[in-house]
Formats: structure tokens, C-alpha cells, sequence
């Protein structure tokens, strides 16, 4: 069986025969439910197949027309790729008609043709009328040029006519794409005597095969295909724009419902907040407000929100905004779909649009980055590169490796990776190590928040010539990974130095000292060069030197930096040579008795318990020496 993967849909006005249409059609009576029979008109959607001249089949939806079912209209109308605007000769255009007409516009179609249908019911002169009707409803719609088709289901008369252009439409509509990863909004759930659970639906995106396994969302079940039929025949795969039932292992059916998303595992998730642009109903009498309680249907999904304005105070018909949906319960969708609005109470279209983004936060009203980036994101549909860059350029999260990404656009990792490749060729996209990558333009901005954070610090501590990188992270915000990442690639430009200790110092080496303050520095450490290893505490120290503990801390801070000073402990510091002289001490009286003898140590410092304690215990801490048991020996490396 070669499928056409497109589906037709149905929509009009109730009772004006769009079930009927699609039984002569295609043989089959969509109206499955015994009570949609037994009343004659459509509850829940219909689904039915039929063959074109040249073999290849397609799926037709036939949906409610009755407006107390028009959340089971959208169901359908997501997965439609063309449609046939059905009206009744005998009634005309309805409000049913129009807002169907307005739902299948904000859903994005822009193919389809008109059947003028029960011409049998009505005198020659009024199926002109209709038509005139017809056409002025669809005047400045996707429907506007399209040819409108006088026919009786009954009689058949004109029905010829209607199926060489529908077919020749249906041949001439492009095939819907299989690239992605996979996702079907489930229609139906139920059981099979012998299979177990079933789920049908529309796939919009990736293809899945027999033997692999889906995850059923919001929820997070998970079960292996066991079986797919196309269009009621068995297949080995479903993929985008196939009418599909796939038969799942380990999924209990009563836990699954419409509006569930069965998806590739690990790439979907049900969130309460979606960033979107929205049109309003050109019809509307009176503009939507912020904060307007609506409810969203998208997919075969239905929730009740609250609708936030983020560029406008009001949106009137006709306009085009941006917006979040801030939802009571999650939805599953992606950068993409197509969606209705309609008001929580009573059931009226409001408006739809387009998912920009499966917002992780509250979008801020009126602040210039949010709208531009989601105008950004905006134009950035049509092509998953393009996304990818909308993507990397928003997140201020660091940098990122493929699989973080491919969860973002929806998309393998191999072709994830081949789009990362192809905007580093574009100078758009950089990797600040083997796999993390980040937008040019985002690295250039979180370099520049460094380089000025670097620039505050020192510019509060100008004795300073090193700045701890904790203090840095607390100034930038980044993560401590992103940190070093940008640390790294700082110091590949030649505008810092990140050294060992987590020390971050600026190019160019030390900055020149003043006289005053090089005499000062001169006789700190001469001062401290003198008492050996029997050093003042800085207290002590600034008493010797009659300078205020707040001018000597400062030059304390400076030594450390330019490593002429090490503090051994936290009022205990020693000139570098000392410090050098004692490390090389405690060495050689290792090696020479095998562990370390710690008054012949002593004595050779001419030091004293007070100091000796404090140095051995530093000398441990950084891997000189190890304690085993009552004694010291070197660390073996």
C-alpha cells in the first residue's frame, strides 16, 4: 500500500453533509459512533480513506460540525493538510461555517476548495445564490480563489466534476515531511480483545517503527509497538501525515487519554507556559485583554489558561501579537503548532496562532528582550537550523552539548550536530570545549560581563592584582562550569590569566607601585624576612611598623597576589624564600631519616611549637607530607 501522506479534511456547518460526502466518496460512513447514527449528525471525528487515479491513498477527516463540538473540530483540523468547505445549498454559509472557516485559517492551511452540496434540495436559481454566498465568506481567506463545486450526494450530479479536482489537489499538495522526531497527538484510545491498548491519531512529525518504544505524555508511560495499521492496513511503520493505530505493550488504557501525546522517548514534556504569537479573530467584537481567561485547544489537547499580552495592552481583531499561555495543566507541543483560542466560558473563538517556545519561566510584559527574542524565534520556524540559532543565542544557560539541544528543536542529534557544524561554518555558532556549544554572539556577550565584572573588582581593590574566582562567580552569575569555560577561552584571547588555585589576574603582569607604596611593600617584608620563622601575626606586624591595620591588610593582599608572601595559615605568613627554604627542610629530613624528625626540624627552622604545628599541618594539606600513624613521610607521586 503506497500512502499519500496527506490528510483532507471536512468542515461547515452541521447538517449541511459532510459525512455524507465522504461516504460517497470513499464507501465508508465516518459517522462510527451508534449515536452519531442513530441522531445523523457528528459528534467526534471521523476518519476514512480513499484511493486516487494513481493508486496512492489518503486519509479524510470528517469533523463535527455542530458548535458544541468544536474542541473535537480542532482535534481533527490539526492534522488536516488541505480541506473542502462544505455548505449546504439549501441553508447557505452559517455561523458554524465561519467559524470553522476562521479555525482552519488560524491553523495555518492554505489549500482546499469549496462543495456547495444538496443542490437537489433547491431550484437552479438558488444554488447561484448559494454560490454568491460562498464566495463572499471566503473573500479574504485561503479560500478566496478557490473553485466551488455545485454537487448532490444524492443524485450524484457534479460529483464527478469534484473528485478530478479534489484529487488533482490532493496530488498537487505537498506530502507532509517525516523529518523529526516522532509525535502523534492521540484522537482515540481503546482496547482490543487480544492486543491490548490502542492509540490512533495523525503523527505531525518523525517517523516510528514496530519493535521501538513511545512514551505517552504528560505522564511519562512508556511501552513498546507492538503493531501499526495505515489507514486500517498493517505497516511496519507510522510517520507523519499517515492516519495511524499503533497497538502498544505495557500502557493501561485507562490511563491514557485525547489530548496524550504518544512521542520518542525524552525529547517531549508537558509544560504549563507556552511563549506564542497570536492573531486575534478578525471578527471579534471587542479586543482581548490581558489576563483574559480562554481556553487553549492545540493538537487534540484542551486546557484552560490565562492569556498574557507581552507587546500590547490590547489585541483587537484582526491584530497579530505576542503572548504566553500560562496553562492550569500541562500540554505537550512544540516551536510550531498551530493552536485555537477560545473563551473559557461561554465557548467563543477568540483567535490562534503559533508555539514559539516551551517557556521554562514567566515572560515579562513589555521588556524589549522578550520581544525580541520571541520575534526572532518567530521567523525562525520554517527552518530547524534556524531555531537552533534562536535557540543557542537565547539561552543564558552556558553552553550546551548536542543532546541538551536536540531536546530543544525537536530533532536527532546527528542532525542536531550537522546544524551546530553548519552555523560554526556561518561564524554563528562556537565550542568553548570538545562537544559544549554556544552562540557567537552570546559568548561575545557573556565575555564582555566578565571582562567587566574583572574590571569593578579591581577597580574597588586597585592594590589587588588577583581576584578569587568565587568572587567572580558571585559578580557574573555563571555557573561555575560556564565560568571556567569562559575563564578558558579568555585566556586563549590573551585577556586574562586563570591560574592554579582558582586565581584570575588580568594580562599584562603587575602593575608599577607607586614610591610610597613600594617603600611600604619594602620594609613589610623585610620586617617579616627578619623574625624567620617566628613571625608576627598581622597585628603584631602592623604594631612594628606604626601603620594601621587597615593600610597593612592591603599590603598583606598584594604580596599574596605577586606570590611574594605565603600565608601559611591565617595569621601566619612567610616571605617565598622562607617558605621555599622550609618545604625543602622537611624533604630532606624525610629522605634522610625516613620519616620526618620533627625537633631536629624544629631546631634547624629555629622555630617553636606555636609555628612548627601550623607549617607541618599546611605541608599535609597541600601533599608534601602524609600522616601514618604518629609519624610524617613524603607523599609519594
Amino acid at each position: 500500500m503506497q500512502i499519500q501522506p496527506i490528510v483532507i479534511g471536512t468542515a461547515g456547518h452541521i447538517d449541511h453533509g459532510k459525512s455524507t460526502l465522504v461516504k460517497v466518496l470513499t464507501g465508508i460512513d465516518p459517522d462510527r459512533l451508534k449515536e452519531e447514527q442513530e441522531r445523523g449528525m457528528t459528534i467526534d471525528l471521523g476518519f476514512a480513506r480513499f484511493t486516487l487515479p494513481d493508486g496512492r491513498k489518503v486519509g479524510i477527516v470528517d469533523v463535527p460540525g455542530h458548535e458544541r463540538f468544536v474542541k473535537n473540530m480542532v482535534a481533527g483540523a490539526s492534522g488536516i493538510d488541505l480541506v473542502v468547505l462544505v455548505v449546504a445549498a439549501d441553508d447557505g454559509v452559517m455561523p458554524q461555517t465561519r467559524e470553522h472557516l476562521a479555525i482552519m485559517s488560524l491553523l495555518g492551511l492554505s489549500r482546499g476548495l469549496v462543495a456547495l452540496t444538496k443542490i437537489d434540495m433547491v431550484e437552479p436559481g438558488m444554488v447561484e445564490l448559494a454560490s454568491d454566498d460562498v464566495r463572499g465568506a471566503v473573500a479574504g481567506t485561503f479560500l478566496a480563489d478557490a473553485p466551488i463545486f455545485p454537487l448532490s450526494s444524492i443524485t450524484g450530479e457534479g460529483l464527478e466534476e469534484f473528485k478530478r479536482a479534489l484529487f488533482q489537489l490532493a496530488a498537487q499538495t505537498k506530502p507532509r515531511s517525516a523529518e523529526g522526531v516522532f509525535r502523534m497527538p492521540i484522537q482515540r484510545v481503546f482496547s482490543a480483545h487480544g492486543f491490548g491498548t490502542i492509540v490512533t491519531g495523525i503523527p505531525m512529525s518523525g517517523t516510528i517503527r514496530v519493535g521501538e518504544t513511545l512514551e505517552i505524555l504528560p505522564g511519562g508511560l512508556k511501552g513498546k509497538v507492538r503493531g501499526i495499521q495505515a489507514y486500517q492496513e498493517p505497516t511496519d511503520t507510522a510517520r507523519a501525515g499517515h492516519s495511524s493505530a499503533i497497538n502498544l505493550a505495557d500502557v493501561d488504557h485507562h490511563a491514557v487519554t485525547r489530548g496524550h501525546v504518544a512521542a520518542a522517548p525524552g525529547f517531549y514534556r508537558g509544560v504549563r507556559m507556552i511563549g506564542t504569537q497570536l492573531t486575534a479573530l478578525a471578527t471579534l467584537e471587542s479586543p482581548l485583554s490581558d489576563r483574559a481567561h480562554i481556553r487553549l485547544h492545540i493538537g487534540t489537547a484542551e486546557a484552560l489558561g490565562e492569556l498574557v499580552l507581552l507587546d500590547r495592552e490590547v489585541l483587537a481583531g484582526g491584530e497579530t501579537g505576542l503572548a504566553q499561555l500560562r496553562l492550569e495543566e500541562p500540554v505537550v507541543c512544540a516551536p510550531g503548532d498551530r493552536f485555537v483560542l477560545r473563551l473559557a466560558s461561554p465557548a467563543l473563538t477568540l483567535g490562534g496562532g503559533v508555539v514559539l517556545e516551551e517557556s521554562k519561566h514567566r515572560l515579562k510584559r513589555f521588556k524589549n528582550f522578550v520581544v525580541e527574542e520571541l520575534s526572532r524565534a518567530a521567523t525562525s520556524l520554517e527552518s530547524p537550523r534556524e531555531l537552533l540559532d534562536v535557540v543557542l543565542l537565547r539561552s543564558k544557560a552556558g553552553a550546551h552539548d548536542a543532546a541538551e539541544l536536540s531536546v530543544e528543536i525537536k530533532r536527532s542529534r546527528e542532525e542536531t550536530e550537522r546544524f551546530l557544524n553548519d552555523l560554526k561554518a556561518q561564524g554563528k555558532a562556537r565550542t568553548l570545549a570538545p562537544g559544549r556549544w554556544i552562540h557567537a554572539e552570546r559568548l561575545a556577550l557573556d565575555l564582555t560581563a566578565l571582562e567587566a565584572a574583572l574590571e569593578a573588582w579591581f577597580g574597588e581593590h586597585s592594590h589587588r592584582e588577583v581576584m578569587d574566582v568565587r568572587e567572580l562567580r558571585r559578580a557574573t552569575g555563571f555557573e561555575a562550569e560556564h565560568l571556567d569555560l569562559l575563564l578558558a577561552e579568555s585566556q586563549r584571547q590573551g585577556r586574562l590569566v586563570h591560574g592554579a588555585g582558582g586565581e584570575v589576574r588580568r594580562a599584562g603582569g603587575a602593575a608599577a607601585l607607586d614610591e610610597k607604596t613600594q617603600a611600604l611593600v619594602t620594609r613589610v617584608l623585610g620586617t617579616l624576612e627578619a623574625a624567620r620563622y617566628q613571625p608576627p601575626s598581622p597585628v603584631e606586624l602592623a604594631q612594628a611598623l606604626a601603620l594601621p591595620e587597615k593600610t597593612l591588610q592591603p599590603l598583606l593582599e598584594l604580596l599574596r597576589d605577586r606570590k611574594e608572601l605565603v600565608f601559611v595559615a591565617r595569621d601566619f605568613a612567610l616571605p617565598r624564600a622562607l617558605y621555599e627554604a622550609a618545604r625543602e627542610s622537611i624533604v630532606q629530613n624525610c629522605q634522610k631519616n625516613g620519616s620526618l624528625d620533627i625537633p631536629t626540624l624544629r631546631d634547624g627552622l629555629g622555630t617553636t611549637r606555636k609555628w612548627i604545628i601550623p607549617l607541618l599541618e599546611h605541608f599535609d594539606a597541600i601533599g608534601v607530607t602524609l600522616r601514618q600513624g604518629a609519624n610524617r613521610v613524603l607523599k609519594k607521586r
